[in-house]
């Protein structure tokens, strides 16, 4: 019988969420009773990051499976001697100091297919003996840099009804964001023309879509947080608003990870029987609620560039000392922050990344969108020092994602 009884990691809190991000010191202890007089090779206690994918496809002999790992650090440290350490018997505490490295790292999931985990874990090795270990996961939040901004965007469908009833439906909506965060509000406006001999009804619906890559393949797995169903409109006009609450339990967008992202769209559409529905799509960016919010003062503009925006962190500083966060570019348009308008991004765009669903005219009389939200100068953002240099003029509205780890590992089991 082993003689290692109650062995337990216990870790530090550093603000009243119980979070961690890049850069941050954990701090704790790690505690056990001896029996007996025990001679031990190793106590370490390590935190490391991972990433894992995993799913199965086909039947028989089609039947495939596809997995990928990431693993992006893993920090230990010795608390006895590695060549071994006789112990007493007894309680025994030791204190740990652990520095999480700088980095890009995805933010803690749990999906489907697969999940990235932030583990703080003890181990206690003895000769010829099993070793023992205690674990716990830590919650992990990615350091965003862009601001909630209050600026709108505004679209517009058109679509012939063919084949068993003849018409045009067209509608035109506007929602009062882009970036917001779990708990907020979206206001949704909609103004729809039924000329067809149809009965439709006015739908709007918030989608959460999750993604996961490996071996070359993905799969999709989707879910709706949020529905609105208006009243039937028979060849008439008519408008719908409503307020979409995004979940407190939401979680954020997670676009920093090669093997798993999750994006979230408000879709406002026309539920159309027998035909396909005309639909505008809104893709919205869902980041932590201490991100500050920003009002323009001016017409609304473009989205600030992430060079200039805050951290994601504004908790208070932990025991020991951690430095200022350098932190890396952000990785992509759609991730944390937008890029300035360039020679190959127009002026007009009505959010700072690829938006296939443009302001059109508006026809039938609808009322065109404010020109605040079609038309506006180009936003640039504030430099982050000032010893840095100005970034290039231009930039590309598809950059690669490049994620960081330090290795794979497919054989690699939680």
């Amino acid at each position: 019988m082993s003689p290692i009884k109650d062995l337990q990691v216990v870790y530090d809190a550093l603000n009243e969420n119980v979070t961690f991000s890049a850069g941050d010191v954990v701090t704790g202890t790690v505690s056990f009773n001896l029996t007996e007089d025990a001679e031990v090779k190793g106590l370490i206690v390590k935190v490391k990051g991972d990433a894992h994918v995993r799913w199965t496809e086909g039947t028989g002999d089609r039947r495939r499976t596809h997995h990928a790992y990431r693993r992006y650090f893993k920090v230990k440290e010795f608390l006895t001697a590695e060549t071994g350490t006789a112990l007493p018997r007894g309680i025994h505490c030791f204190k740990f100091r652990l520095q999480i490295p700088q980095g890009n790292f995805p933010p803690s999931f749990k999906g489907l297919h697969g999940r990235i985990a932030y583990v703080l874990q003890a181990k206690m090795s003895r000769s010829w003996r099993w070793p023992a270990s205690a674990h716990k996961e830590l919650k992990f939040v990615s350091k965003y840099r862009s601001q909630k901004v209050m600026c709108p965007q505004t679209a517009s469908v058109s679509k012939e009804i063919g084949h068993f009833s003849k018409g045009k439906i067209e509608m035109s909506a506007t929602i009062n964001m882009k970036v917001c965060s779990p708990g907020d509000t979206i206001d949704v406006f909609a103004k729809i023309h039924n000329s067809s001999s149809k009965k439709v009804k006015p739908k709007v619906s918030l989608m959460q879509l999750v993604v996961y890559r490996a071996t070359g393949s993905r799969t999709t797995s989707g879910q709706c947080l949020w529905k609105y169903t208006g009243d039937s409109l028979e060849n008439k006009e008519g408008t719908i608003s409503c307020q979409v609450k995004i979940p407190n339990d939401a979680l954020c967008t997670l676009a920093n990870c090669d093997i798993i992202s999750v994006t979230y769209i408000l879709k406002v559409y026309v539920d159309v029987s027998f035909s396909f529905d005309p639909e505008v799509v809104f893709p919205l960016d869902i980041v932590p609620s201490s991100c500050g919010t920003f009002q323009p003062s001016v017409a609304p503009g473009p989205y600030p560039a992430a060079a200039g925006g805050p951290s994601y962190s504004d908790f208070p500083p932990p025991a020991f000392p951690v430095g200022p966060y350098p932190g890396p570019a952000p990785i992509g348009p759609g991730a944390y922050g937008y890029p300035p308008a360039g020679p190959t991004q127009p002026a007009n765009m009505t959010s700072g990344y690829n938006n296939p669903w443009q302001p059109q005219a508006v026809p039938y009389g609808f009322p065109a969108a404010a020109p605040s939200a079609v038309q506006h100068p180009a936003a640039t953002a504030p430099p982050l020092s000032q010893q840095e240099e100005q970034p290039p003029p231009y930039m590309s509205l598809y950059p690669p994602i490049q994620p960081t780890f330090s290795g794979t590992r497919p054989d690699h089991k939680y």
